[in-house]
């Protein structure tokens, strides 16, 4: 599953430059994640990036989006098919 951006979200910023893939943007309140783009740092690191910079712990796991780890590995690769091999 990716992660999401809850209303805990204090807009510092924290967060959009430790991603790997580029998935979190400012939005209109609070920062967001584009669950097209986000691995859970599957591939990258072996705990998400976004949660573990945040000062208010405001990404959590999006329920509502579930993957099984081989597909988060595949959106991974797809995003770096440079020929680097997945961490984690």
């Amino acid at each position: 599953m990716s992660y999401k951006i809850s209303e805990d979200c204090i807009s510092c910023g924290a967060c959009e430059s430790e991603c790997p893939n580029k998935a979190i943007k400012e939005g209109r309140d609070i920062y967001e994640i584009d669950t097209v783009r986000c691995s859970e740092c599957i591939g990258s690191f072996t705990k998400p990036q976004c949660s573990e910079i945040c000062p208010v712990g405001a990404p959590v796991p999006d329920l509502s989006n579930q993957e099984s780890r081989e597909q988060l590995i595949a959106k991974w690769e797809q995003l770096h098919p440079i020929g680097e091999t997945p961490k984690a």
